[in-house]
């Protein structure tokens, strides 16, 4: 009886770790994981990654072309540089612009290339020049509803101004 016990329990082990091991390719397929070799590697550096992370999409017009491989922080300049896999029928002018854009309010964030007019192609281990970094969203909005430093101190001040200038003409009359 012992070792009927172990066999069902040995035959069971294999059905779990094969439902496994489908669940696991099935994940890697839909969550876009690209197991393709021969992407050829761009970088970019930008002033703000936000939340850039390996592994989000970099697309041209909105179609996934790539996806970002590491991100790092430059020393000595204090830039976050971004490699980027790239697939290699995509080429991309020398003068393209990479910006990072969020998935929605909430969401990651990708790099969203556009491309330039250049003849010259970017090559394998080229850098995209012209870059914009992520917008704080949260921080834009913090400005608007709580305005902080010289905004609010103008703000004032040029409300405050037009006051006594419509007062002076009363009293002239």
């Amino acid at each position: 009886m012992a070792l009927r016990e172990q066999w069902a329990e040995t035959a069971m082990g294999v059905v779990v770790l094969a439902l496994a091991g489908g669940f696991l390719t099935y994940s890697l397929s839909v969550g876009g994981v690209s197991t393709k070799r021969g992407n050829y590697e761009i970088s970019a550096k930008f002033g703000e990654a936000g939340s850039l992370a390996p592994g989000a999409a970099v697309s041209v017009a909105g179609v996934k072309v790539g996806t970002v491989s590491q991100v790092t922080l430059e020393p000595k300049t204090y830039l976050a540089v971004a490699k980027l896999s790239i697939d290699p029928t995509v080429k991309l002018p020398a003068d393209s612009t990479a910006k990072i854009t969020s998935d929605g309010l909430l969401g990651g964030a990708h790099i969203a290339i556009a491309p330039g007019a250049s003849l010259d192609d970017l090559k394998p281990g080229g850098e995209i020049e012209n870059t914009q970094g992520a917008v704080d969203i949260f921080g834009l909005i913090g400005s608007v509803i709580r305005p902080q430093g010289g905004g609010s101190s103008g703000a004032t001040g040029s409300t405050s101004a037009p006051a006594p200038a419509a007062s002076q003409p009363a009293e002239s009359y």
